[in-house]
């Protein structure tokens, strides 16, 4: 499988996602939404930035369960309930991607929605990914 990163000059600079990826060959894994829930299906974090981290943990989890690695997102869209927290912490965000799943960014969207089905819940991620 080959992913690549497609960011034209045309476009403003991204940060912390990419334009566009064209994946070749492989297989497609679709990743369910995942929040911060724990093994007891209990929320953890008070906050954003937490919560993120262990969203973006479980999301992983699930994709490294199919064989595919970070560097096999191609696509992964974040819900969150503040978008203006969101912005706030965008740099301590950052921070939890680059350790926890690299600089191979996905095309990405983050969207601001009124709440989540785990109502404590303060982010989501779903994504798919093009596995080996």
């Amino acid at each position: 499988m080959t992913a690549e990163r497609v960011n034209p000059p045309g476009l403003s600079p991204p940060t912390g996602f990419s334009h566009a990826v064209v994946a070749t060959g492989g297989r497609v894994a679709f990743l369910a939404g995942q929040t911060a829930l724990d093994e007891h299906g209990e929320i953890v974090g008070a906050t954003l930035p937490e919560q993120f981290r262990r969203a973006l943990a479980n999301l992983l989890t699930a994709l490294r369960a199919t064989g595919g690695t970070p560097a096999d997102l191609a696509r992964v869209t974040v819900y969150t309930t503040d978008l203006a927290a969101y912005r706030a912490h965008a740099a301590d965000l950052g921070r939890v991607w680059r350790e926890l799943a690299g600089r191979d960014y996905p095309a990405m969207a983050v969207v601001e929605v009124v709440r989540l089905w785990d109502t404590a819940a303060l982010v989501e991620l779903d994504g798919f990914a093009v596995l080996p």
